[in-house]
């Protein structure tokens, strides 16, 4: 066992995607973002001021998801 904790992604519904875990984030240009905190909101609905990180715009505009 390596001792990392296992990454798992959930889907919110009408909202982010929930990543908790021992995951490296990147930017488009494969530049390490740093951690922040163990548990990450990803932006789904692509109206965030922060991404790729949610900032709960996706209320405000209304998103929804299908499942």
């Amino acid at each position: 066992m390596s001792g990392r904790e296992p990454v798992t992604i959930t889907p919110y519904p009408d909202g982010p995607l929930l990543v908790r875990g021992d995951v490296e984030l990147r930017t488009s240009d494969g530049e390490p973002l740093p951690p922040h905190r163990r548990t990450v909101a990803l932006c789904r609905c692509g109206l965030s001021a922060i991404k790729p990180f949610c900032d709960g715009t996706h209320k405000a505009a209304g998103f929804r998801t299908d499942d």
